[in-house]
């Protein structure tokens, strides 16, 4: 039984779509999800359909960024010589964690809610071309075990998503989720 096929059903939902589970293409994937969430975001009208693709969007961003913190980067920053680059990632995951903190106290409709999320979205946007074009191709020189760090990426996902909650209007908004916003 393969990595994806141990994952639960909700798992292998949100992970859909992937070719390859090798780490740059699980990363890749999750971008790619991302992004589109952003797209239907800007097209969404009312607050309860922003606030839960609000909810996701900040879902999917913690999860992915704490497992490319725990796992990829440490993996990446070992094996290459490219501490300006790492540091520079570190950054502007501290700033979206910042953005994603704000949004996720915040009201569907409430001031400032929708252009919050549309600067998040470009942090990550700009965030994901740095990865796309210089992160991976120096993790694909450094020679990294992409397929094992793609399993341990695929098994710290499956945990941190079992963490996450459930986006409730009628409470407000926005539940606290226990994954790390460093």
């Amino acid at each position: 039984m393969t990595s994806i096929e141990q994952l639960n059903p909700t798992t292998t939902h949100l992970l859909a779509g992937f070719v390859a589970d090798d780490a740059i293409s699980i990363l890749r994937e999750d971008h790619r999800r991302i992004d589109e969430l952003f797209r239907q975001f800007d097209k969404a009208r009312g607050g309860e359909l922003k606030g839960e693709l609000a909810h996701r969007i900040c879902t999917e961003l913690r999860i992915h960024a704490q497992v490319e913190d725990e796992i990829f980067y440490p993996a990446l920053r070992d094996a290459a010589d490219i501490e300006d680059l790492m540091d520079e990632a570190d950054v502007e995951h501290a700033a979206a964690a910042r953005l994603v903190a704000e949004i996720i106290r915040m009201h569907p409709g409430a001031g400032h809610y929708d252009a919050k999320v549309r600067v998040l979205a470009s942090y990550v946007r700009h965030h994901v071309q740095e990865e796309q074009n210089r992160m991976f191709s120096k993790a694909r020189q450094a020679r990294l075990d992409m397929r094992a760090l793609g399993e341990q990426i695929l098994e710290r996902k499956r945990e941190l998503q079992c963490m996450s909650v459930v986006y409730r209007p009628a409470e407000g908004g926005l539940l606290a989720m226990p994954v790390h916003a460093d």
